[in-house]
């Protein structure tokens, strides 16, 4: 008897240790269905973040959603989490912002982008580092001499391919949206040494964001933490030097010169918002013009329409004259590819919320503290808000309903402060694109979502030049 006692103690302990739910019941019956079995710290985040196609949902979703239903309960990055694939609970939980909910990111995610970053932070210092990066975006992204830069860089690169068959797009998206916003935000050129050195700390640096956190020598994390550090040494220089030049000669009109003029920001903000900006215009906006080009290959219809709007757009313009505000604004089909590609091919998966108080929604309660994940990509692939929603078809956008059941860009407080920036970047670079090449993609080379985007072979295009 003292034996079998002993027994069932230490099995309760193990369970106990283990967080183990035997009969996979509801910890409150007022939570969503779901399953509680899981690892310490650990739960069924594996699963969870397991690569697949990212114009799907993967299996966790799939089987989750069809088990538990659209929204359930898990346990995931070392919280009970409460997932929503649905759109009516992903649209409450950013418009109640600080409200109800509050941005809240695992500590290794901390970790790399730093405690300052826009990402992280909530209250008044989110608002003030937003506040600053938003008037800045506002103003530049119709200006003249940065859209004449876009414009000169975009045909740069399409120049760049004139003697080639095949391009690693990835790469070449990468390294030209990486380049426009450090010209942007900092005036350094694309030949300037800097650049290349800045560019490889910040490719370290995504290699490393989603991967197992342990800071030991030679690891993916650890390699991040490091390359983020080594980029706040490079802006802290950038920073140090704009200083010292001789007052009136150092003005460059660029993001540098607005965050140096902001009494507001003390010398740490500074740092962080640059960075948190030449972090999201290269690497959100380089993943959207990399899915843009992938789903045209397969979309001849859709290519076809688009270069009819941008020989029209060519049209109207001189012999070699720039691309301008008004053109970008004229480029209606050019902004359904760009939405579609956003919708099909899931960009940002999710996002990290946790709930400041118990939280009652429809018929489920969300407790205090517990996490919540809205998943963008199940609402954007869901068959009961798009007809056949895993067709490319950018005539979808002419209806003004689609774009209410569509969060690429997230919502509330936090909706991407840079969004019609990158799209700009985009447009004018597929205007030169779909004008002068052909191309083509590999059957093996698809878009993953790891959870950040990558391509299984990095986007190898075989293309052609129209002559």
């Amino acid at each position: 008897m003292v034996v079998i006692f002993a027994l069932l103690l230490a099995i309760s302990f193990i369970c106990m240790l283990f967080g183990i739910s035997i009969f996979n019941q509801n910890p409150s019956p007022r939570t969503p269905n779901g399953s509680i079995y899981y690892l310490p710290l650990l739960g069924e985040t594996l699963s969870f973040l397991k690569p697949h196609k990212s114009n799907s949902l993967g299996t966790f979703l799939q089987q989750h959603c069809s088990r538990y239903g659209s929204v359930f309960k898990s346990h995931l990055f070392g919280n009970p989490t409460i997932v929503s694939c649905d759109l009516e609970l992903n649209v409450f939980v950013l418009q109640n912002e600080e409200k109800l909910f509050q941005s809240s990111y695992p500590k290794p995610v901390h970790d790399i982008l730093g405690k300052l970053s826009m990402m992280l932070v909530s209250g008044e210092l989110h608002k003030k580092l937003r506040s600053v990066a938003v008037s800045f975006i506002n103003v530049s992204k119709s200006r003249p001499d940065f859209l004449d830069y876009v414009d000169k860089m975009s045909v740069s690169l399409i120049d760049s391919w004139k003697a080639k068959r095949q391009v690693f797009f990835f790469k070449e998206a990468k390294e030209l949206t990486f380049y426009l916003m450090l010209k942007n935000l900092v005036s350094i050129e694309p030949e300037d040494p800097l650049a290349a050195k800045v560019l490889g700390d910040f490719l370290t640096f995504m290699e490393g964001f989603v991967s197992l956190p342990l800071y030991i020598p030679g690891t993916a994390y650890s390699k991040a933490i490091n390359a983020r550090r080594r980029i706040s040494y490079t802006l802290q220089d950038i920073i140090k030097r704009r200083e010292n030049m001789v007052t009136g000669t150092h003005v460059r009109g660029d993001f540098l010169d607005e965050v140096l003029s902001n009494v507001c920001l003390n010398y740490e903000e500074k740092v962080s918002v640059l960075l948190d900006l030449l972090l999201a215009g290269y690497e959100t906006t380089s993943g959207l013009m990399a899915l843009v080009v992938y789903f045209l290959a397969q979309a001849p219809s859709s290519l076809k329409k688009l270069q009819d709007e941008h020989r029209a757009v060519r049209k109207r313009k001189k012999n070699g004259e720039p691309l301008n505000w008004e053109d970008y604004k004229n480029m209606e089909f050019t902004s359904h590819v760009i939405n579609e590609a956003l919708r099909c091919g899931n960009l940002v998966k999710f996002v990290h919320r946790k709930a400041l108080k118990d939280v009652k929604f429809k018929e489920y309660v969300i407790p205090e503290g517990w996490q919540v994940l809205p998943i963008f990509s199940a609402t954007h692939l869901d068959p009961t808000l798009h007809q056949r929603p895993l067709e490319f078809n950018p005539w979808r956008w002419g209806d003004p309903a689609t774009s209410r059941k569509v969060t690429p860009y997230g919502g509330g407080l936090r909706i991407c402060p840079g969004a019609e920036l990158g799209k700009l970047e985009i447009a004018f670079f597929l205007h030169h694109l779909v004008l002068n090449f052909r191309w083509k993609t590999r059957e093996d080379d698809f878009p993953i979502s790891c959870p950040y985007l990558e391509f299984k072979k990095g986007l190898l295009l075989d293309i052609e030049q129209i002559e």
